[in-house]
């Protein structure tokens, strides 16, 4: 089975990690996608919803779709979450299956700097897609990356997590750039200080 992993904060989850889970799905004929919340990433320093508030959005956000399935694992093993250890574990619960790790383009030209990478790409391979502003350029990266990471265009959606929450705690209206699932968890749940 060809699996994408699709990591992330996913604080809050919106329409571009949807876009970009679906264009990788469909370019590479993926059979599902797991939606896997982190409990605390190493490149951020907190959430502003909780791990499990997370993971509620982004599975009421999936529910209807056949393809998607949401991933409690870095939630529940809770502290800094590393993607080798994930998938480390996870190529031991499924030895069978083929990994796919999806990531915006402003991570594959981070990926580099990731803990235990080599490690990392002799496991999974990678699928970047394009997003606004971070240009793809495969060859700046080692030679041992350059053949694991694939390229998926997706239409070009300029939204961001820190926008939706900075917009939010602002007062202003944060509708359309999640699914409204997603927009009536927050408002029912009154988390970026936006109230029922």
């Amino acid at each position: 089975m060809k699996i994408g992993i699709m990591g992330g904060t996913f604080d809050p989850l919106h329409i571009g990690h949807l876009l970009a889970a679906e264009s990788a799905r469909d370019a590479y004929e993926l059979d599902e996608v797991w939606f896997m919340p982190s409990h605390i990433p190493p490149h951020k320093d907190k959430a502003g919803a909780t791990g499990e508030e997370r993971l509620a959005m982004v599975t009421e956000a999936i529910k209807g779709h056949s393809s998607f399935r949401t991933l409690d694992i870095e939630v529940e093993r809770g502290g800094i979450s590393y993607t080798i250890n994930t998938i480390e574990e996870l190529k031991i619960t499924y030895p069978a299956f083929d990994f796919y790790f999806i990531i915006g383009a402003d991570m594959v030209n981070y990926l580099p700097h990731w803990d235990r990478i080599e490690d990392l790409s002799q496991l999974i391979t990678f699928i970047g897609v394009g997003r606004p502003g971070s240009p793809l350029d495969l060859n700046a990266l080692p030679s041992y990356l350059q053949s694991k990471v694939l390229l998926a265009d997706m239409p070009l959606v300029d939204i961001s997590s820190s926008d939706i929450r900075e917009k939010a705690e602002a007062g202003h209206s944060i509708r359309y750039m999640v699914p409204e699932v997603v927009y009536d968890y927050i408002v029912r749940s009154g988390i970026y200080g936006i109230q029922p």
